[in-house]
């Protein structure tokens, strides 16, 4: 009997966990769970500390967060308002905060986008260009960056920067395929490609998106492009 009750003991002290012996007398349990704790409570009372401060600090952090996207909308309300007053430098002056102060905001993408049509109407293309370059650097909006590519390629084709605009094209479009085949279609109808153009153009109309585009409009410029040639050998020796 001693002998078992022994062996159970061992096995309780070389376990270290809360396994009390049933044949040891209820103060030896008492003392057995005493020293348990002793050894071991400070991992469940730390443990718990540092689970009650990641849960303030995930609360502070969400506060913050709050607190920052209110003064980043509190910006671009008045960026709006600046934009509505035709005042495009107290414009541009906002969105300099938005960037310095909110850079991760999707209110400064937002704001990006709106100076560089400010700057667009106001005839400042380069100045134009570079907003809509920095939102597609800068933005982790997947669609906001084809938009904002989309834009540019509009402006770089306007200043006859015909390779750079298919360039800025040159990316999965995602849903806004039939928009982009429009805007390359233009592109190919400025550089006289004609055949290029209406590829573009036929894939704009077959597109899944093809609601997102003018599809009468798309119709006329495809119906616009010279009739290809066809020059047989016939005609070449005559």
């Amino acid at each position: 009997m001693f002998a078992r009750n022994h062996r159970r003991i061992d096995v309780v002290e070389e376990s270290r966990g809360l396994f009390v012996d049933e044949f040891l007398s209820e103060k030896e349990q008492i003392e057995e769970i005493r020293g348990w704790w002793r050894e071991n409570g400070w991992y469940l009372g730390g443990g718990a500390i540092i689970g009650i401060a990641a849960l303030l600090g995930w609360n502070r952090y969400g506060v913050y967060q709050d607190i920052q996207a209110e003064a980043a909308s509190a910006l671009y309300v008045e960026l709006r308002q600046a934009a509505a007053d035709d005042a495009p430098g107290d414009a541009r002056t906002l969105l300099a905060q938005l960037r310095e102060n909110y850079s991760s905001s999707p209110y400064t993408d937002q704001a990006g986008l709106l100076v560089a049509v400010l700057r667009m109407r106001a005839g400042q293309m380069n100045g134009a260009a570079d907003e809509l370059r920095y939102v597609v650097d800068s933005t982790r909006d997947p669609e906001l960056a084809l938009i904002a590519r989309l834009r540019l390629a509009r402006i770089l084709s306007h200043q006859e920067f015909f390779d750079e605009a298919l360039a800025v094209l040159d990316v999965d479009p995602g849903s806004f395929s039939a928009r982009y085949n429009e805007v390359r279609g233009d592109i190919y109808v400025a550089t006289e490609n004609s055949v290029s153009a209406r590829m573009a153009y036929n894939a704009a109309l077959t597109a899944q998106e093809s609601d997102l585009v003018d599809r009468n409009l798309v119709q006329m410029k495809l119906e616009d492009l010279p009739i290809a040639e066809v020059v047989t050998t016939e005609e070449t020796t005559q």
